[in-house]
């Protein structure tokens, strides 16, 4: 072991913090836990440790899910993740000397390019560490393009774990947060979101699009109030929905971040997962992370490279918009294979078997007595209400479906409620057993 401090550094270090040796420094750890465990198995060879996990791995349960909240399962094609474990995509770390890993560079510059072509927006960064983050550092970038304001107004329809990220976000700027809640359609109140705004201290609007509810927010008509209102618009948006829905851009968003975990990366106990952020080109030097453009080098040559870097280590710290320190590359590159596999076409067709499967399994719930609790349009995520939702969901959890999960962990007032999502991977045969089971057992 290499240590790097001299016995008189070391003794110096320590009389400093007022100890005695080295072992001290661990007191506060109980003792029983820094000796060895006793009777350990004895060694096994490679392929006994082998048989000894997969044994362990067989007992974990394999659910259907019918739940998403922003974690969804979706059908990856086996390309994605063959193509990001070679070397070059596995170990490759952003590089602060870019030019020198063109491959690298590419990737992020055509990602980029796919990101603002599904939002409609101008211009998008490398990536950020996942939708909550991407969503919480707009609200700050806003907060720096209004330059006044000390409020946030979020639509309650924004998915909670994103909100509670803004929260801790803005813990040390003393700012206001106001939540507008949602109509009998599943949707943001227009009429208190106009009384929100009118103060002019707002610096940053935020919805979802389609909502945490999976309803679709009328953006039109939020788009002119921000408007109206001088207020940085922020859509968080379902990358797949995108296909089939039209762009924020086109109703004057600012700012348009979402998660990228449907294309192409597993739920994997909630991460690595991916943000996206787009904006328009005038805001771009207020842009958190980095953007990978084109240029040519002096021989004329195309060359791809890192154009703007606005994190504190590249730039004066008091210039710079953010700490996020890199960009998730490999998740981002799982994205880009996704999306250029699938083509704009093949996106849409996700989009389609989705929704046609939510509406084949919304038929049979409402049949069996479950209960529409909004009625706005949703794709293919929606809430229903089912009397004894716990019992009716931990039942169902046993035989291996997660239906939904319970609204209220989050909203006080849907009790009894589930928040089904469908997508394109589950069949016509997971959907009717599992009706089927609900039909017989449970209600």
């Amino acid at each position: 072991m290499f240590i790097p401090h001299s016995e008189e550094e070391t003794r110096e270090i320590l009389s400093l913090l007022g100890l005695k040796s080295p072992e001290d420094l661990f007191s506060h750890i109980d003792p029983s836990l820094l000796n060895p465990p006793e009777n350990l198995p004895d060694p096994k060879s490679e392929e006994e440790l082998r048989r000894y996990f997969k044994e362990i791995a067989d007992k974990n349960r394999r659910l259907v899910y019918f739940a998403g909240a922003g974690s969804y399962d979706r059908i990856i094609p086996s390309a994605i993740w063959f193509l990001i474990e070679r070397g070059e995509f596995l170990t490759a770390y952003t590089p602060y000397q870019a030019e020198a890993s063109q491959g690298t560079l590419q990737a992020i510059f055509e990602y980029q390019t796919l990101i603002t072509r599904l939002t409609g927006m101008e211009v998008a960064n490398a990536s950020m560490y996942d939708g909550g983050s991407a969503l919480a550092e707009a609200v700050l970038m806003a907060r720096a393009v209004k330059g006044k304001g000390k409020r946030v107004v979020l639509s309650s329809c924004v998915n909670p774990f994103y909100r509670e990220v803004v929260r801790t976000y803005l813990r040390g700027y003393g700012d206001e947060i106001e939540e507008i809640l949602y109509t009998e359609e599943g949707t943001t109140d227009l009429n208190a979101l106009e009384d929100s705004l009118k103060d002019g201290e707002a610096h940053a609007l935020a919805v979802q699009y389609p909502n945490f509810f999976g309803y679709v927010e009328p953006l039109e008509e939020i788009g002119e109030l921000a408007r109206r209102f001088d207020v940085p618009f922020i859509v968080v948006a379902d990358p797949v929905a995108l296909a089939i829905l039209r762009p924020p851009g086109e109703f004057g968003a600012d700012i348009v971040v979402g998660e990228g975990q449907q294309m192409g990366i597993p739920m994997n106990f909630g991460g690595p997962y991916v943000g996206f952020f787009a904006t328009r080109e005038k805001y771009v030097r207020k842009m958190p992370g980095r953007i990978v453009g084109l240029a040519e080098d002096v021989e004329g040559r195309r060359a791809f490279t890192l154009v703007l870097q606005t994190r504190e280590q590249h730039i004066r710290r008091e210039r710079a918009t953010s700490n996020i320190c890199t960009n998730q590359n490999l998740m981002a590159l799982a994205n880009l294979i996704y999306l250029s596999l699938l083509g704009k076409e093949g996106l849409r067709e996700v989009a389609r078997q989705s929704l046609s499967k939510a509406f084949y399994l919304k038929r049979k719930l409402l049949d069996l007595g479950f209960e529409e609790v909004f009625t706005g349009k949703h794709l293919w995520e929606f809430p229903l209400k089912v009397k004894n939702a716990q019992a009716v969901w931990k039942g169902l959890l046993e035989k291996g479906y997660m239906l939904g999960i319970p609204l209220d962990r989050f909203y006080t007032n849907l009790n009894d409620t589930l928040l089904i999502a469908v997508t394109e991977k589950r069949t016509r045969e997971e959907m009717d057993n599992m009706t089927y089971i609900l039909e017989r057992e449970l209600l």
